[in-house]
């Protein structure tokens, strides 16, 4: 009898544990409340025929980026003309400077007692169409076509909408006699596509000697989504705190080669292949980094009961909530440094065996981690002496330092939104690839990637692909938040 009673009396402190624990975590759910509720979306704005047509002839330039200079600098040069005919009052009333050749850097000074400076970024480079899409293209990639309400070709959406829109802003903002708070700098580099050393990286190194040292930095890489986490049905613009870093890794085995009738168990094509499989079913752990869970807290207000609860109480259900995260290609970017193996080289003809074998094997790298410690694991992945495993030393970096999403610049950002984009909440992350943004940590305190226009699925298999192109009502709200980021003088509470 004793003994049952002492069980019923553990069961019963059991269950009062139980029910206590369960109370704080409805609590902690209940806590989760949103800071701001969407509004309406504004009317679309009326059409700007001349902001379309000066959008739609800085497509028709096609500035390629090359891995040399090569041929591309006299379209980089057609461009700068342009620029300077489509926007005389910045061309004459801010100080222009050409840094390397091609890329661009803009200063308008702002009144004597105003803070740290800004910086805001964008390239004037677009990657080349793939030979043989010409024909696919519903315009052709490089005729900016204004039709059927968009604007076409390659560089609209990735990055001449971004770079225009902000010479539109500063140019409506001479026009009506604006002096900027505090000095901001334009920053557009002519190699973002092949790694910034030469315009970016060259712009950042003038301002560091300059003793430039400004609050924030702004670059493309967060954008308005819609649906990019499950069960938040409205608009979300994500303005990243962070971006991956980058590394290509060569993997090179060896093996007997020889003639392909006696074929060697030690092939270097078949090591080569178990080193790949290795990598491909065994993916680098999952980890639900701030800036993600962050993002999580900011729209969890926006979701379900349950999806509140099992946010609000992430200490418990962080592996359910990774599961969740890595059954989608982009939100398992999030959680993740990725592995892509893009190219494969190997022999020289069918009846021979190749003595080696490689690879290079693409690594989106999640901040904490650095180049050296994501190529350390993928050696124990592989775990094969006879396969060598080196950085390619091209456009490596490792992550840059997250920045802050409660700070006061963070806030200025987020008002801009707001007033230009009211049906759309705020939340922070990190952008998946690299940008030149990362170039310019000596000289600033935080680095935020946002461009303003909706990245739907579409619009990913765009940028970079067939039909690249931006809605035109889209471009012009481009022009009207630049126009409201640059003359917000507080930030929200």
């Amino acid at each position: 009898m004793r003994g049952r009673r002492i069980i019923v009396r553990g069961l019963t402190w059991v269950a009062a544990f139980v029910a206590v624990g369960l109370l704080v975590m409805v609590i902690k759910t209940i806590q989760l409340r949103a800071d701001y509720h969407p509004g309406t979306a504004p009317p679309p704005p009326e059409i700007d025929t001349a902001a379309v047509r000066h959008l739609a002839e800085a497509v028709r330039i096609p500035t390629v980026s090359l891995d040399s200079e090569g041929g591309a600098a006299e379209h980089f040069q057609r461009l700068h003309a342009l620029m300077r005919s489509h926007f005389p009052r910045v061309f004459e009333e801010l100080t222009v400077e050409i840094v390397s050749g091609h890329s661009l850097l803009l200063t308008w000074t702002g009144q004597e007692s105003a803070g740290a400076p800004i910086i805001l970024l964008g390239h004037l480079d677009v990657v080349p169409v793939e030979t043989g899409t010409d024909k696919d293209w519903t315009h052709p990639p490089f005729s900016g076509r204004a039709a059927d309400g968009y604007i076409w070709g390659r560089g609209s959406l990735d990055d001449k909408a971004s770079v225009w829109a902000q010479l539109e802003a500063i140019e409506r903002l001479l026009g009506r006699g604006f002096t900027p708070p505090q000095t901001i700098y334009f920053a557009f580099g002519h190699d973002e596509e092949t790694g910034g050393t030469r315009g970016a990286l060259q712009i950042a190194a003038l301002l560091k000697d300059r003793g430039v040292r400004a609050a924030f930095t702004l670059d493309e890489g967060g954008a308005i989504t819609r649906g990019l986490i499950g069960g938040v049905d409205v608009p979300v613009a994500t303005v990243m705190v962070g971006e991956k870093g980058y590394v290509s890794l060569q993997l090179t085995a060896k093996g007997d080669g020889g003639h392909s009738s006696t074929p060697s168990r030690n092939s270097a094509i078949g090591r080569l292949a178990r080193g790949l499989a290795r990598l491909d079913t065994q993916p680098l752990p999952a980890q639900l980094i701030e800036p993600v869970g962050t993002m999580l807290d900011q729209l969890a207000p926006h979701m379900g009961w349950l999806n509140r609860f099992f946010i609000a109480n992430r200490w418990l259900f962080e592996p359910l909530l990774l599961d969740s995260l890595a059954s989608s290609r982009t939100t398992n970017a999030l959680i993740r440094t990725t592995t892509a193996p893009t190219m494969l080289r190997a022999g020289v003809k069918d009846n021979v065996l190749p003595s080696t074998a490689s690879a290079t094997v693409n690594f989106r790298i999640l901040p904490g981690q650095t180049i050296e410690s994501v190529t350390d694991a993928v050696r124990g992945l592989i775990d094969d002496p006879a396969v060598t495993i080196e950085p390619i030393d091209v456009f490596g970096s490792n992550p840059p330092p997250l920045s802050d999403a409660s700070s006061a610049a963070f806030m200025r950002i987020r008002a801009a939104i707001h007033r230009s984009f009211p049906e759309a909440v705020v939340a922070s992350g990190i952008i998946l690839a690299t940008t030149d943004n990362r170039h310019y940590a000596a000289v600033r305190d935080n680095a935020y990637y946002f461009a303003p226009f909706e990245y739907t699925a579409d619009v990913a298999e765009r940028i970079h692909g067939i039909n690249e192109r931006i809605a035109v009502p889209e471009y012009l709200r481009m022009i009207n938040f630049y126009e409201t980021l640059l003359m917000e003088e507080t930030v929200e509470n």
